[in-house]
């Protein structure tokens, strides 16, 4: 599971200082904040990290209700979970854990932007980058790229972003974990990408190289038709069980370790309709061909975004 640093991606930090006083106090925060930061990625390399995320999966889907009741409690004394919005805002009334987490929304709760050539947001998050791929090179963050060919597999469609937009957002346990539709898309391609489960909170970002190309993930490839293609990316990470789709239900089974094309019947899902869920917390990347998406200039490093709402419009 991620922590609930998710607000803090992306570089608003250090716009808060006082230019005068207390420079001594924050320079001392700061030197605890980083050693901090690199022990915590130092202990994830010494994790068994599938094994972990393995026994995680189990341990959510166990149906016995006091089990899965305490472990719901646990998780609302560490999160603020707005159970207002949630389809069922009983929390003890969901099977199991993962029912709860990966929790429906009450129907409205969300709207879908009204401008057709808007690109709604697929998730609730933060966004942690946002901007131009520089040919062949992703913004992680400050100081810290990665590359668009490893990301993606080097699948043969990769190079068809180069120079295109892309927008990294980041889930934190308290938020909406289901992801949806960008815009309208015709299924193209769905391939699982084994990898690390690194966190991929904002500490990990900024200390694990290529982290983004090195964690499981999911790639999924679609055709907008009139502005082209356009991928988006499900990121698997520490305690992430499983990543779903709902043409191919769970895809990332621990035993499959090697890149793999999933099979899935013909799709084409609407602007806001559900594409999939993350089973414990995670990132997306989106991805779009060059010239033709403009992102919003509030979209940034820092912003924060709920499902539906316009990142941007087609150019």
């Amino acid at each position: 599971m991620n922590d609930e640093s998710g607000a803090s991606h992306g570089g608003g930090a250090g716009h808060g200082s006082s230019a005068s006083g207390g420079r001594g106090a924050s320079g001392a925060d700061a030197s605890r904040g980083g050693l901090r930061d690199r022990l915590f990625v130092w202990f994830q390399y010494l994790l068994p990290q599938h094994g972990l995320s393995r026994l995680v999966l189990a341990a959510t889907r166990v149906r016995a209700a006091w089990f899965k009741n305490w472990i719901i409690r646990c998780f609302l004394g560490l999160y603020r979970v707005d159970m207002t919005e949630a389809a069922e805002t009983d929390p003890y009334r969901y099977g199991s854990f993962n029912e709860f987490f990966t929790r429906a929304l009450k129907a409205g709760a969300r709207p879908i932007a009204g401008d057709p050539a808007a690109v709604a947001s697929p998730v609730d998050g933060c966004v942690s980058e946002a901007g131009i791929i520089d040919r062949d090179r992703l913004l992680q963050a400050k100081g810290r790229d990665y590359s668009l060919t490893e990301l993606l597999a080097a699948r043969p469609w990769a190079s068809r972003f180069e120079g295109g937009s892309y927008a990294t957002i980041y889930l934190a346990p308290f938020n909406y974990h289901r992801v949806h539709m960008p815009l309208r898309g015709e299924l193209k391609e769905t391939v699982y990408v084994p990898g690390r489960l690194f966190s991929v909170n904002a500490a990990t970002a900024r200390h694990v190289p290529g982290l983004f190309a090195r964690n499981e993930r999911v790639l999924t490839l679609f055709d907008s038709g009139a502005i082209g293609e356009f991928a988006l990316v499900l990121v698997g990470a520490l305690n992430v069980g499983s990543m779903a789709t709902v043409w191919a239900g769970d895809i990332t089974p621990a035993a499959r370790r090697v890149i793999a094309r999933i099979p899935g019947p013909p799709a084409t899902l609407e602007r806001g309709a559900e594409l999939g869920r993350f089973n414990m917390g995670s990132t997306v990347i989106l991805l779009f061909e060059p010239n033709r998406v403009r992102w919003h200039p509030e979209v940034h490093a820092g912003s924060v975004v709920r499902l539906g709402q316009s990142l941007g419009v087609i150019s």
